[in-house]
């Protein structure tokens, strides 16, 4: 792709982000979405694979259905009381029906089934981009109105991290691997967004981080299934030692970073009287827990044949930035010690 379009379509995803991020007013809040939406679709269809374009049109489709619901749901909220501020919604009606517009926007169960289909048709950097940069418009839509039923959003967490930990049982594709733990982190974000708001920003942002470093691990020994990585040590040997702390901090397994946000939002469910749903909440966790070693199992625990195509790669140099996966990796395992000062910073 031309640089310059390149660069104009990052802009336009940064652009739409940022006025859905500082609007108060539900129109420029689905204007930031279509801009954000707009942005990414050439980059999605980049590759002019039948694949890239049927994952492109499931995308826009699914995005214009979710758009077209949050705008009749703020002008249902407009005509019945008078207010477009964001935060001035307060019908139970249009309340719910942006609720389910935006579940659709991030891909929530049961709103989630277009998410493993266009996320297995994208190369991995776009796909990056769509699990972490797409979440965090909605995601902040979803911070700025209160739900007109709790049960509504203990629903939607509880089924999220359900059909996440189950849909990626039976999977060999990554990034289908990939979607379904989307879609469980974000169950876990939802069952605890109406109690504490700083809680789902702080599962949000190790999420974010988790899955950089896990795509860029992908990425940089070029796997896309699971029998691709079993050629990983050939390639960064030294990497294929630290993925297993990656995809299990994934898994939210102690002593690693991604146990934090786990044990904290269980904890809240507790003390919020919802020992039931936390209990099943743990218990789906389970599940993601053992498709992430499945992956670790492929990677570190098993030797592929050693042919001379699998045998040479390590002697060749890669041409690849790894800053980034150093540093993401460095954060994915390791900040579990830091969480009393996280959680005071992000509720301050």
């Amino acid at each position: 792709m031309n640089p310059y379009i390149l660069a104009t379509l990052l802009l336009g995803l940064g652009l739409g982000t940022t006025a859905t991020f500082a609007s108060s007013h539900w129109l420029l809040a689905w204007m930031g979405l279509e801009i954000n939406t707009l942005a990414i679709l050439p980059l999605m269809a980049q590759h002019h694979h039948p694949r890239a374009i049927e994952a492109t049109t499931k995308y826009f489709l699914t995005q214009a259905t979710a758009a077209a619901m949050l705008l009749f749901a703020s002008t249902t909220n407009a005509w019945l009381s008078g207010q477009w501020e964001i935060q001035q919604t307060t019908h139970p009606l249009p309340l719910t029906m942006l609720t389910l517009a935006l579940a659709l926007k991030v891909g929530l169960a049961p709103v989630h089934i277009w998410l493993p289909e266009v996320l297995q048709g994208l190369d991995l950097t776009t796909g990056l981009v769509l699990s972490t940069w797409q979440k965090l418009a909605p995601f902040i839509l979803l911070l700025q109105i209160q739900p007109a039923s709790p049960s509504l959003l203990l629903l939607l967490g509880l089924a999220s991290t359900l059909v996440g930990g189950w849909g990626g049982l039976n999977q060999t594709q990554l990034r289908k691997v990939l979607a379904y733990s989307s879609v469980a982190h974000l169950g876990w974000m939802i069952l605890v967004l109406q109690f504490s708001p700083a809680l789902t920003t702080l599962a949000l942002l190790t999420y974010l981080v988790m899955t950089f470093s896990t795509f860029l691990t992908f990425k940089l020994n070029n796997a896309t299934n699971i029998n691709s990585l079993t050629t990983s040590w050939t390639k960064a040997p030294a990497l294929t030692v630290i993925t297993p702390l990656l995809l299990l901090s994934l898994g939210g397994l102690p002593p690693l970073t991604g146990f934090m946000p786990k044990w904290l939002i269980l904890q809240e469910l507790t003390k919020q009287d919802l020992a039931l749903a936390a209990t099943f909440a743990a218990l789906t966790a389970l599940l993601s827990l053992y498709f992430y070693l499945r992956l670790s199992y492929a990677m570190a625990l098993t030797m592929s044949p050693n042919t001379l195509a699998g045998v040479t790669p390590w002697r060749l140099l890669s041409s690849q930035v790894t800053l980034p996966l150093a540093t993401s990796a460095m954060a994915t395992t390791l900040l579990l010690p830091v969480a009393p000062a996280t959680v005071a910073l992000l509720t301050m």
